[in-house]
């Protein structure tokens, strides 16, 4: 079971190095200068997560006026994030991290439960990392509806 790592508003956000859905690589250095809003959620093609990533491609525009790139992570495969982003035209990278590295960096990968039972699960969150690296501000066990408005509420106000 790995350690769950708590970050901080303030914390250098931890760099990762990951596919998207188009194969390309992306890290966080190559985001430098930019604010990045970085959302870990549980699997593409369910009801929240399909919420969640539609409010923020809805939202996008919005984003781009403030210089803050979206970003979405799961552990699917890059094939399965390509598939979700094709079908409900996320306008935004989808990252893979089946290995857990990013979700497990950003303390996103701990305990649930449901139904009675307790297993290992990607914890809805979000990260606003700001353009120095260092994280703004984090929602934790977020509710996908509303969320990105309430994340765009926040880039503005950097």
């Amino acid at each position: 079971m790995p350690a769950t790592i708590m970050l901080k508003e303030g914390d250098k956000a931890p760099d990762f190095r990951l596919k998207a859905d188009d194969g390309r690589e992306v890290t966080l250095a190559g985001l430098r200068g930019k604010s990045v809003v970085l959302y870990f959620y549980p699997k593409a093609m369910t009801s929240g997560c399909t919420t969640e990533g539609s409010e923020f491609r809805d939202a996008k525009a919005q984003f781009d006026k403030v210089g803050a790139v979206i970003l979405g992570c799961s552990a699917d495969s890059v094939q399965a994030q390509a598939k979700f982003k094709a079908k409900y035209k996320f306008n935004f990278a989808l990252l893979s991290d089946p290995e857990f590295e990013a979700i497990e960096a950003y303390g996103a990968r701990r305990m649930k439960s449901f139904l009675g039972k307790s297993f290992m699960g990607i914890v809805r969150s979000t990260f606003l990392i700001g353009p120095d690296g260092r994280i703004v501000r984090i929602w934790d066990k977020v509710h996908a509806k509303g969320h990105a408005a309430e994340v765009l509420a926040a880039v503005k106000q950097l």
